[in-house]
């Protein structure tokens, strides 16, 4: 039962974040051979001035152990 929470600067049409949903959906099909009715995303709009506090902190650097593709910045 994969749950993906995607968190994304602001902005993003509803359009471009079913694309996102509906290929984070095949890749967790065809990476851990899950069934597509046992995925679900959710994709959370993220102020990019708030960024650094909400996501990099408290997601990435707390949890730096969980992270399988680390990002290629620091904050700012």
């Amino acid at each position: 039962m994969p749950h993906v929470i995607v968190k994304l600067y602001a902005g993003r049409s509803d359009e471009q974040k079913q694309r996102i949903a509906d290929e984070v959906t095949k890749a967790l099909i065809a990476a851990a051979g899950c069934s597509e009715g046992s995925v679900s995303v959710g994709i959370e709009d993220v102020e990019p001035s708030a960024w650094t506090a909400t996501v990099y902190e408290p997601d990435i650097t707390a949890k730096a152990a969980t992270i399988f593709k680390k990002p290629g910045y620091a904050p700012a």
